[in-house]
């Protein structure tokens, strides 16, 4: 059976990896697909951990060879989600997890009309700007430059398939397994993972009376 591939996008500032990485923590049958970056690292990042960081011209290279799943140009820096990284797990059954924007989303879904977008959205605007600047790695610059690019973001939520608003952090944790477990029983996955047990419990019972 094919895992299914999961989308989760946020604009900057709204919480959107530690939510991941929470529900990540609880839900061992998703892998995370690493994506690739053409910025630097930010404080505290590892490389092949939090991103695969390469030069703007070695990601330029991966899409001239068309080695991305998606890629878009975002705050001025490449981002994208390498096929290798995406098309192995799936085909093994594995469930797989993007974090990445709206732009590589609606890429995705063109690729991949099956999968399952969740946007998740800040409480108020006051609260995404106190979550950027209590990051403090970020100039006055970037923040206001991440501001102003996070209403256009936030007004694609309609292309997600669930919405999550992110106010209380163990709630917002709990409403993302909730949608993987939904997915996960959905009909056609359940009559696929057991059909075994269906086809007997809707055989023929030699036994049965009329």
């Amino acid at each position: 059976m094919r895992g299914t591939l999961y989308i989760v996008a946020a604009p900057s500032g709204a919480g959107k990896s530690s939510l991941v990485n929470a529900t990540l923590a609880r839900d061992s049958q998703i892998a995370l697909s690493i994506s690739f970056t053409s910025r630097a690292p930010r404080p505290g990042e590892r490389h092949a951990e939090h991103y695969h960081f390469v030069s703007a011209e070695a990601f330029q290279e991966m899409i001239a060879a068309g080695d991305f799943f998606e890629y878009a140009s975002v705050h001025g820096d490449w981002k994208g989600t390498a096929r290798q990284s995406v098309e192995p797990q799936l085909a093994s059954g594995r469930d797989v997890l993007l974090e990445i924007d709206w732009q590589g989303a609606r890429q995705v879904r063109e690729k991949v009309p099956d999968a399952v977008s969740v946007f998740i959205l800040p409480p108020s605007r006051v609260a995404l700007e106190e979550r950027m600047r209590k990051r403090g790695q970020d100039s006055e610059d970037v923040i206001a430059r991440r501001l102003a690019a996070a209403r256009e973001e936030m007004s694609h939520f309609g292309e997600f398939d669930y919405v999550i608003i992110n106010e209380d952090f163990d709630t917002a944790v709990g409403e993302m397994c909730a949608i993987f477990t939904a997915s996960r029983l959905r009909t056609a996955a359940q009559q696929q993972r057991h059909d075994g047990l269906i086809a007997a419990l809707l055989a023929d019972d030699p036994g049965a009376t009329g």
